[in-house]
């Protein structure tokens, strides 16, 4: 919490986040999911720093977002962990960490900056709590606490180091709360600097002390005296000490706030103790200052958010009554505006005023609180002295105090004014305003407009909001929109309608401006109507437009009239006008129909068409299509539905067709989707417009995909003579049907053919027209088709004209012509297929010539050459351009060979093959396999299924391959019968080939091969060839032997070939003779030899004699394994060897490591110390564990030690029993594991003193508290375990769990300890925890405090009264009853009361009775028989007026005979059965009772019954009374004649007197008269005829009001009439009303 504005509360657990709580809006906390070790926000933005912990670096990671813009401002990462931060102003962040303090500004460096170093008192041990700046950043203090004195661990000790950014110097002091502060001294022009410090030692007992002092005195300035003050703490708080320092520069108080809870008061300036008081019952752990309101938040443990500050209506007061410090008092109310101080402030006024001291008194007048002293009597008396010759006038002076002083009131302000004014300096008030030193006033305001300057008085009216005012000075001066801005601003009405009549007369655009604003105001003074007619009266046609459209633009529904108004007036005047109004389609709402019809009128054709809404309307105004813009006519039809479009489109076509054939297309073309492409066309051709057609189609058949409208297209083209169209389309178009086109273009017979041609060419008709043309005799386009169009349809032409039997000479030239243009091969398909290829020979040589190397050319020379007969040998195999394939397929069925011969050219094999085959030319076959030397060719012909390969290998082994001299086709035949799997055959040619004397006899390849085919099929034979052979590769064969199974001879191969590897690990792998390898491995002497055999010792197990092994070889390299099976096998010893020799050639961890286990394992620890002591990558932690996990607990102990490992040094030396030298390392340590381990140790070796220093260790940890006391429990070591943790309650990581445990322990096995304990820590122990326990273990007292400690004030009840000889308390009690959540405790406390205390029930009831339902707690007292006994708190609740309590009380009172008790209840509270009292004491035996049930009855309005009750006990007087309240005639008449009856004439005069106005006079004369009590009756008939003649007089005064007052109405409607009549001439004459508005 950093400021007023902001709490930020951080977040653990499952998800990390941090909550921001807005201090103006509490309940709408904003959450953000952020993980972070620290977050605290900016004192009044929403600014967020973030401090976070870097992982494995021990440094701290800085960043600060603006979470409104979502943007990281900065960031940074510091050299070392920052341990205190918080924002000293809203640019800066203070950074503590363990050694320095730094600044880090937002606006400056990217780095934090170095302030200062911290002290030697601000050490290591000490914890920052506080960092501050002064305003002026020249001075910085930094407050920590640290641990206290042994004795006193409560109370910590606080150290302050204060530092001067100018000196660069600081100064150690002790102090636990610090803040910084200005006051101003009396003749002092500069603030003074101070420093304030709260500090409280363990050798000051309960006094702490309060230092105020001065920070470098300013030139010229009266120093600040040092202040100190005393803090007293309550014996209670004895240990208690200061955590916060607040000062409020409100008030110049200083507010010091302690951990548990004081706060302390005083004032800064003097260090007088104001107030003391405790605001919080748990401890508090965080302040923070309040500026606004002149105080300070604070959180406490519980979480909850405290504020204090001052009362202001009571704190003078407080400060001169009670404490008795006038002084201070005068300075507080000063200070802080503060009421309370009126007297002593008017007394100081008088005394300086007395002795002539006019500037000190203006000064105490201008300070006064609240301005108690700022009147108009003040200022009178400052006028009213004269000021001497050469000085300055005391009123002057005063005024000047207020000037520097503030602002000043209305009333200083206009005297001020006056004065100022008189001595004509306006200019010193312009000024004034503009600084705001004056209160605007209306009489300010006047005086100024009198001096002329309307317009200073115009900025102190609106200032001053005077609203009247300003609007006159606004009309005055004609700016009737800032009058109107105001009004509405202020909520003032001025009288529109005079001004709008006023502007009417002289300023049209003005009056228009002033409409607009009129009728835009929410509820307009005037209708807009009105306002409009204002317009309209005086034919002003364009201002009353330019209003309305400005009002209209709303477009609402219920301006339907106003907007067919103005479009009504500018159809009939300005039809341009109203035409612009409808293009611009402001308005929705007005009379279509009526603006149809004047539009039409007004020659708006177009206008009319938008508004009709009849089709026979729409007909008549289309047939003006020729005066109505092309654009509209298009846009109005696209609001038409099809069916009249087409309606109108005919009624156009019908009308003028060549006129309208142009519209009609356009709308067509542009509504084609709605109106149908087909419909269109029918309605087209009706009219049988092939125009029409021909320009509409045209938009469509470019992108149309419709067969028909590329046809119809196509039809009207060719019907319009458009002959270059119908080419175009029939080239280009791919959507129209070929064979109609075909077939109109035929019918059509058109000049120009190539329509057809263009048809028949891309739709494969070439035939149908070579029909055509040659029969309608037109062979010129014949040739230009084939010329020109499509040289490459020429075949199908020539066919069509070898089918016609036309003229070879025609056709050959027709060839000629085209030449390299024609394809070949379809030319001689065409050809060949009606025998007359021979026609082609010219063609074809004339090609070649040209040097033409087509195959199809070639392919075709062939076929003839072929068929002449004609050297064909030669040119199969001379032409390489021909086709083999072709070709040879030709020559198969006249001449085999000639086919081979073609085959063979072209390497066609299968074709080659299958004729061979077919024709038994198998030595041509085997002849073409050998010398083609393809695997997949001999994969065709030599498998098992041809029934043609004994032929061909015989072939091949009798002639082919003896002709050969190409080792690459031997190689290939010899793969061959291998694929084909012919061993048998392929052995007895290769031992021909190979053994005996050949060109191929020392070939490698073949001796591999004679080998492995040997190895394969028969292996007798392969030993005989490894001996006869040398050329043959012996590493792969060797492999091959070994796969094989055949052992000797790959060891012989091996030895042969003097590869020493292999064969002895095919004497260790495959024959498994170690005797032979290791004699093999003897004779050769080979590193790799001994290595290979040392592996395979090692594999059978034999680890000494692999050890040696790879000692010979010098082989490190299986080191791993040959540790594992040393291992395995324990031999170390010889392990030892292995790695000496390893560790020199191998820098390996596990090398060294297995090398210290071998040591440790062989017990050479001098060995192993000096191996440790030299450089070494051994993993001695681990090896350390491996030793201990053995037993092996010395060489453990070496080597914990040795890699420093105190935690398993700490358990070896347990196993050791050497306990002391444990507990050293397990401080080392510092585990709670370690820990745990030599305390439990300890225990059960009775080693309890070194067994508590461990557990001092643990129990620190919560999460081990538990495991520590139960494992002391379980040993029976009580007394061990209590000293454990009162030990550990004066630690500093003391926690909750310690004082929980404990009290456990004492509820336990101390039990007279526990409520002690309880009362001291009740904020640090675990109070549902210790509930529990205090139940089980019957512990009443205890819990019941521990119930009131966590304000379940039920339970403690219950347990007080369930168990109240030991548990109840009076006084408890009543606390707790009065703080239950649940109702029905009250009564069960109730009950308890009565049962066990009766004598003080009724203090219990008073201090519940704001909480008890008073009617049950009636319905309790009666069931138990004991109501009286509650009889005062009766009295005392009656008040609420309750039925119960009425009752109940009553009765009480019945019974004891209180007449007066029941009578003061009976008038006091009426919540009764007023009439069932009354009847039940009406015949009570004393009177007074009687005399309460007639007075109940005439409370209830039974007259009568209270008559005759008074009447019964002669109590006339009430008798009178009763009768006089019922307002009853008979009633009182009848009682005037009881009293005559009985004689009495003293209260027959005296009831004519009392119930005057309800007996008649014309009664009274009566009764008197009959009776002779005619003197009785004079006073009441005097009275009569007095009130008589008082009323006739008022009635003739009535008559006279009102008949002046009719007079002088008349008069006033006459003269108001005459002036009517006078206004109305000077109007002009009005315009008539539109017919339209008549209408409506």
């Amino acid at each position: 919490m950093e400021s007023e504005k902001f709490i930020c509360i951080r977040e653990t657990g499952g998800n990390n986040s941090v909550v921001i709580v807005d201090m103006s809006n509490p309940t709408q906390p904003l959450r953000r999911p952020i993980t972070a070790d620290s977050a605290i926000m900016h004192p009044s933005q929403k600014i967020l720093a973030l401090k976070a912990g870097v992982q494995g670096q021990g440094t701290d990671s800085l960043q600060v977002f603006n979470l409104d813009t979502k943007v990281k401002m900065k960031s940074h990462q510091m050299s070392e962990p920052v341990v205190f931060w918080k924002w000293i102003s809203p640019s800066k962040l203070g950074l503590v960490t363990a050694s320095a303090v730094y600044h880090w500004s937002l606006d400056g460096p990217a780095e934090p900056q170095k302030m200062f170093d911290r002290a030697a008192n601000m050490g290591a041990g000490t914890q920052i709590i506080n960092y501050r700046c002064s305003p002026d950043e020249k001075w910085l203090v930094l407050v920590g606490i640290s641990a206290g004195d042994p004795a006193r661990p409560q109370l910590v000790k606080g150290s302050m180091q204060l530092y001067s950014v100018e000196q660069s110097r600081s100064q150690s002091l002790d102090a636990h709360a610090a803040a910084f502060g200005t006051v101003t001294l009396p003749g002092n022009s500069q603030e003074t600097q101070l420093i304030c410090f709260a500090q409280k030692t363990a050798a000051s007992g309960q006094h702490g002390k309060l230092h105020v002092i001065e920070l470098g005195t300013k030139p010229g300035q009266t120093a600040f005296q040092k202040k100190q003050a005393e803090l007293f703490f309550p014996p209670e708080f004895a240990d208690d000490f200061p955590v916060s320092m607040q000062i409020s520069a409100k008030y110049g108080l200083v507010y010091v706030v302690t951990k548990l809870g004081l706060l302390f008061v005083y004032d800064l300036e003097t260090a007088t103790a104001v107030y003391r008081s405790r605001i919080s019952p748990d401890p508090i752990f965080l302040a923070c200052d309040a500026p606004t309101v002149g105080g300070f938040y604070a959180i406490n443990r519980r979480g909850q958010v405290l504020l204090a500050t001052v009362n202001e209506q009571q704190m003078v007061p407080f400060v001169s009554q009670s404490l008795n410090n006038l002084d201070l008092a005068l300075s507080l109310a000063k200070r802080g505006n503060l009421p309370g101080a009126e007297a002593l402030v008017g007394q100081n006024f008088e005394r300086l005023f007395t002795l002539g001291q006019y500037k000190e008194a203006a000064e105490a007048a201008a300070s006064s609180p609240m301005g108690a002293l700022r009147t108009r009597e003040t200022i009178e008396r400052f006028k009213a002295i004269q000021a001497a010759p050469g000085t300055t006038s005391p009123l002057l002076q005063y005024f000047g105090v207020l000037l520097q002083k503030g602002k000043l009131n209305s009333l200083e302000s206009v005297e001020l004014a006056r004065l100022v004014l008189s001595q004509n300096k306006k200019q010193l008030l312009e000024n004034w305003m503009n600084e705001d030193k004056l209160e605007c006033s209306e009489e300010l305001g006047d005086m100024i407009k009198a001096t002329g300057d309307a317009d200073l008085a115009l900025k102190v009216y609106m200032k001053g909001q005077v609203t009247q005012k300003v609007v006159a000075i606004f009309a005055e001066r004609g700016q009737f929109e800032e009058l109107v801005k105001f009004s509405s601003s202020a909520g003032y009405t001025p009288d529109y309608m005079y001004l709008m009549q006023s502007l009417l007369m002289s300023n049209g655009q003005a009056a228009a401006k002033l409409a607009i604003m009129i009728a835009q105001q929410p509820g307009p003074p005037i209708e807009v109507n009105a306002l409009a007619d204002l317009f309209l009266q005086r034919n002003m046609i364009r201002e009353a437009t330019s209003f309305l459209l400005e009002v209209l633009k709303p477009n609402l529904p219920e301006q339907a009239m106003l907007q067919t108004k103005v479009l009504e007036i500018n159809l009939l005047t300005f039809p341009n006008v109203a035409d612009a109004i409808l293009a611009n389609n402001m308005f929705t709402h007005y009379d279509r129909l009526r603006v149809a019809q004047l539009a039409e009128k007004a020659g708006l054709y177009g206008r009319a068409l938008q508004h009709y809404t009849d089709l026979p309307d729409i007909k008549r105004v289309i047939a003006n299509a020729h005066a109505i813009e092309p654009q509209t006519l298009m846009e109005f039809f696209g609001t038409l539905q099809p069916e009249w479009t087409m309606e109108c489109l005919r009624e156009l076509l019908t009308q003028n067709l060549r006129m309208h054939l142009q519209l009609v297309v356009s709308v067509a073309k542009e509504y084609t989707e709605q109106l149908g492409l087909t419909e269109v066309i029918a309605l087209l051709e009706s009219f049988k417009s092939y125009e029409g057609l021909f320009f509409y189609l045209g938009n469509f058949v470019n992108s149309s995909e419709d067969p028909e409208v590329h046809f119809k297209y196509l039809e009207a083209a060719a019907s319009t003579g458009q002959l270059k169209e119908v080419e175009r389309i029939t080239r280009e178009s791919n959507f129209y049907d070929p064979q109609k086109a075909k077939q109109f273009l035929m019918e059509a017979k058109l000049q120009d053919s190539r329509p057809l041609i263009n048809v028949c060419d891309r739709h494969g008709f070439v035939g149908d027209l070579t029909h055509y043309l040659y029969n309608n005799q037109m062979l010129r386009f014949i040739e230009a088709y084939v010329q020109k169009v499509a040289p490459a349809k020429t075949p199908e032409v020539v066919g069509a004209l070898l089918d016609l039997e036309c003229d070879e000479t025609f056709i050959t030239n027709l060839i000629l012509s085209v030449r390299s243009l024609l394809p070949v091969e379809p030319l001689v398909a065409e050809v060949e297929k009606r025998n007359r290829i021979k026609l082609l020979s010219g063609f074809l040589d004339h090609l070649v010539n040209e040097g033409s190397q087509d195959p199809h050319v070639h392919n075709a020379l062939g076929k003839i050459v072929i068929d002449s007969n004609n050297n064909p040998e030669h040119f199969l195999t001379t032409n390489p351009y021909y086709d083999s394939l072709v070709v040879g397929k030709y020559c198969e069925k006249r001449d085999p060979t000639l086919a081979c011969v073609a085959y063979k050219r072209g390497q066609c094999d299968d074709a080659l093959v299958e004729c061979t085959n077919k024709n038994s030319l198998f030595k041509a076959q085997a002849r073409y396999v050998v010398e083609r030397m393809d695997p997949e060719l001999w994969a065709k012909v030599l498998p098992e299924d041809n029934p043609h390969r004994r032929s061909l290998i015989d072939q091949v082994v009798s002639t082919a391959l003896p002709e050969s001299k190409n080792p690459e086709q031997v190689s290939v035949t010899v793969k061959a019968f291998m694929a084909a799997e012919l061993p048998n055959e392929l052995i007895e040619l290769l031992e021909k080939i190979v053994l005996q004397n050949s060109a191929f006899s020392g070939n490698p390849n073949l001796q591999n091969l004679l080998i492995l085919t040997a190895v394969k099929t028969d292996k007798s034979r392969v030993m005989d060839y490894i001996t006869r052979l040398d050329s043959f590769d012996g590493p792969a064969v060797g492999e091959i032997a070994v796969g094989s199974e055949l052992f000797e001879e790959a060891f012989a191969i091996y030895k042969k070939f003097d590869l020493h590897v292999p064969a002895v690990k095919v004497l260790l792998d495959n024959l498994d003779s170690l005797e032979r390898a290791h004699e093999y491995a003897s004779k050769v002497e080979e590193n790799d030899v001994w290595s290979a055999l040392a592996t395979s010792q090692l594999d059978h197990g034999l680890v000494a004699d692999a050890i040696a092994s790879y000692i010979r070889a010098g082989d490190s390299s299986n080191h791993v394994t040959v540790i594992a099976k040393a291992r395995e096998a324990e031999k170390y010893e010889d392990l030892v060897k292995f790695l000496v020799m390893t560790r020199k050639k191998v820098k390996d961890q596990l090398v060294d490591s297995e090398l210290v286990f071998a040591y440790a394992q062989t017990n050479q620890l001098g060995a192993l110390e000096e191996f440790l002591a030299g450089p070494n990558g051994a993993d001695v932690s681990k090896v350390g564990e491996q030793c201990f996990q053995d037993g092996n607990y010395d060489a453990a102990k070496v080597l914990f030690t040795q890699s420093s490992n105190w935690a398993m040094l700490a358990s070896t030396l347990v196993k050791l029993n050497q306990f002391q030298a444990a507990v050293d390392a397990a401080r080392k340590a510092n585990s709670a594991k370690t820990w745990k381990e030599i305390c439990f140790a300890c225990v059960e070796e009775e080693e309890f003193r070194l067994a508590q220093l461990c557990g001092l260790s643990i129990i620190v940890q919560a999460d081990e508290l538990e495991e520590v006391s139960r494992f002391y429990q379980d040993k029976g070591r009580f007394e061990e375990l209590l000293a454990l943790l009162e030990s550990g309650l004066g630690l500093e990581r003391a926690h909750m769990g310690i004082f929980t445990e404990l009290g456990i322990l004492y509820a336990k096995y101390r039990e007279e300890k526990l409520m002690e304990h309880l009362k001291l820590f009740a904020t640090r122990v675990n109070i549902p925890k210790l509930i529990r326990i205090c139940d089980e273990l019957e512990h009443w007292p205890e819990l019941t405090f521990l119930y009131m400690q966590y304000d379940e004030f039920d339970n403690a009840a219950l347990v007080m009264m369930n168990h109240s000889p030991s548990a109840w308390e009076h006084v408890q009690f009543k606390d707790v009853i009065g703080k239950v959540s649940n109702a029905e405790m009250y009564y069960k406390g109730l009950a308890f009361y009565l049962e066990e205390h009766p004598d003080l029930l009724n203090d219990l009831l008073n201090t519940l009775t704001p909480r008890l339902d008073h009617t049950r707690v009636v319905t309790q007292m009666e069931r138990a028989g004991h109501l009286p006994m509650i009889k005062s708190y009766l009295a005392a609740v009656q008040t609420a007026n309750l039925v119960a309590v009425n009752d109940a009380l009553n009765n009480l009172y019945i019974e004891e005979e209180d007449f007066e008790g029941l009578r003061s209840s009976v008038d006091t509270y009426d919540n009764f059965d007023q009439i069932q009292l009354a009847l039940r004491i009406e015949k009570h035996e004393l009177m007074e009772f009687r005399r309460i049930a007639s007075h109940i009855y005439k409370k209830n309005l039974r007259w009568k019954q209270s008559v005759e009750l008074s009447k019964k006990d002669e109590l006339y007087k009430d008798a009178m009374a009763t009768a006089a309240q019922s307002g009853e005639r008979e009633l009182a008449e009848e009682l005037l004649k009881f009293f005559v009856e009985q004689e009495n004439k003293e209260c027959f005069a005296a009831c004519l007197y009392t119930c005057y106005s309800l007996i008649k006079p014309d009664v009274a004369v009566e009764l008197a008269w009959m009776n002779g009590m005619m003197e009785m009756v004079m006073p009441f008939i005097i009275q009569f005829m007095r009130e008589y003649s008082g009323k006739v007089d008022a009635l003739i005064a009535e008559r006279d009001e009102a008949k002046k007052e009719a007079e002088d109405n008349a008069k006033a409607a006459e003269e108001a009439n005459s002036q009517s009549a006078m206004y109305a001439q000077m109007l002009p004459p009005a315009l008539p009303a539109p017919m339209g508005a008549m209408g409506g």
